[in-house]
């Protein structure tokens, strides 16, 4: 009779080959529309979504932050779904798609930029998840340790990332997951909305509207960066698509209510427990007060796991665009090493994470909001769609101009809403106020800096490239 080892090792090799960056052959790709309603409707709720949410209110009041919700969740889906449609129709993995944009070289740049952005990801996912696991053991039994619970959170995370998409979707999230996951935030919304004055809550103003004009937008930006921190991602799971558009379609829709969803939940939450402010373990005590038990922060933290699973799945898929001899398994366990390590050094400064982590999300969001700009002017717009399989005829050095257009997004993106790192604020102000004498922060941040950033990078890649395009067309006829 088999061993236990021996069925899983075989369960591994049937639903999770490591394709690393290789296309993936036609009889592999076997998810569905479904699926991928169920996969990107699960990444999109978590504790760090119920957090980001937290992190609107009271500067806005609930009716603007819930307009900036939808707003946000519907515009930052709309590139995560297109990118989702490349993997799914060249089945390769995100990095490997800006080979023909950015040249072999060039990709190199946003794989390391992922990959760093994946382990800070999964460094605070650890955080979050073993904040909140503590809390709970600690109000049940009494018992508290932070270092024991992120051990138990980092190994049954690399488990699920060691298992592979295909087994993580099939085995975990269809049968278990998704749906504890979706219950238990149903039985959490409930409560809130019966426990909550909501007409209180709806009429009170935000604290920071009035006096700072361009917030709303500002929110906008900190929503849209959720789905756009899951570009890079994206895929390196709809790479195992049957078809792109149902592929497509699950992934915009599952991934823009579940965001709405969690976003407006975690600011209920804080306006009605009354906090002043938001971290892991007040938005875990307000779960508990409001919605009783905490049985139900346990089915939360079971439902988180499967985010920290793809950042480090897909952090080793990253990773082996630079070097594909890289063992994807080998990555794997290093990734999520690197992230319990960041996740031990927040784990000591609980007040300076939360802080941190809005920067962070803001900083990604300046990074990669041109960059996927850039790629959909290469691949929709201009159509330059080039062998992208590993070993192909793609340029090998860098595409310079790409590199201009993502460059000046970032710039434009940092020109509307520096981000709050030390001393940035003042070197951007420097750059354009000094040095190129121009108005400082643009339009007084009252455009945000998402759709600025993504519409320059688009425009000025179409308009660099164009040469080429019709250069390729001439040669075509």
């Amino acid at each position: 009779m088999a061993t236990v080892t021996e069925r899983l090792e075989r369960v591994l090799e049937r639903e999770a080959p490591a394709w690393g960056i290789r296309p993936v052959p036609p009889e592999h790709r076997r998810l569905s529309g479904f699926d991928f309603g169920v996969l990107w409707g699960d990444l999109s709720v978590g504790l760090l979504v119920l957090l980001t949410g937290a992190l609107l209110v009271p500067s806005l009041g609930f009716p603007e932050a819930l307009l900036a919700i939808v707003a946000g969740s519907f515009i930052g889906c709309v590139p995560l779904a297109l990118v989702g449609l490349a993997g799914a129709h060249e089945g390769v993995p995100g990095m490997v798609l800006f080979r023909p944009v950015l040249g072999l070289r060039g990709s190199y740049l946003p794989s390391v930029l992922n990959v760093v952005q994946l382990i800070g990801w999964t460094g605070f996912e650890f955080w979050a998840m073993s904040l909140v696991a503590n809390e709970m053991s600690s109000r049940l039994f009494h018992f508290s340790n932070y270092w024991l619970w992120l051990s138990v959170v980092a190994v049954v995370c690399t488990a699920l990332a060691l298992g592979g998409p295909i087994l993580v979707v099939r085995q975990w999230l269809e049968k278990f997951g998704a749906w504890v996951i979706a219950a238990v935030a149903a039985y959490i919304t409930v409560k809130v909305l019966a426990t909550t004055d909501l007409d209180a809550i709806w009429r009170k103003p935000g604290l920071g509207s009035t006096s700072y004009p361009g917030h709303f937008w500002l929110a906008v930006d900190l929503v849209i960066a959720m789905p756009v921190s899951w570009l890079p991602l994206v895929a390196d799971y709809n790479r195992f698509a049957r078809k792109g558009v149902s592929s497509t379609a699950g992934t915009y829709f599952g991934y823009a209510l579940g965001n709405i969803w969690f976003y407006a939940l975690g600011a209920l939450l804080v306006l009605g427990a009354g906090l002043s402010s938001a971290s892991p373990g007040g938005l875990g005590r307000a779960i508990e007060a409001l919605a009783g038990g905490a049985i139900v922060l346990l089915a939360l933290l079971v439902g988180e796991t499967d985010e920290a699973f793809a950042d480090i799945y897909s952090s080793a898929v990253s990773s082996q665009n630079v070097q594909p001899r890289i063992p994807q398994r080998g990555a794997i366990v290093a990734v999520a090493a690197a992230g319990a390590g960041l996740a031990a050094w927040l784990g000591t400064r609980p007040t300076v994470a939360v802080g941190n982590y809005e920067s962070f999300l803001l900083l990604l969001g300046s990074v990669f909001v041109p960059l996927f700009g850039v790629f959909v002017a290469d691949y929709f717009i201009l159509r330059r769609r080039g062998d992208v399989s590993v070993g192909s005829a793609s340029p090998r050095g860098f595409n310079v101009r790409a590199i201009v257009a993502w460059v000046m997004g970032f710039l434009v993106f940092q020109w509307s809403v520096p981000t709050a790192l030390p001393h940035w604020t003042s070197a951007m102000q420097t750059l354009f106020q000094t040095w190129l004498h121009l108005p400082f922060p643009l339009w007084n941040s009252a455009a945000g800096a998402s759709i600025p950033a993504f519409v320059v990078a688009l425009a000025l890649h179409a308009v660099l490239m164009l040469p080429d395009r019709r250069r390729a067309r001439r040669l075509s006829h």
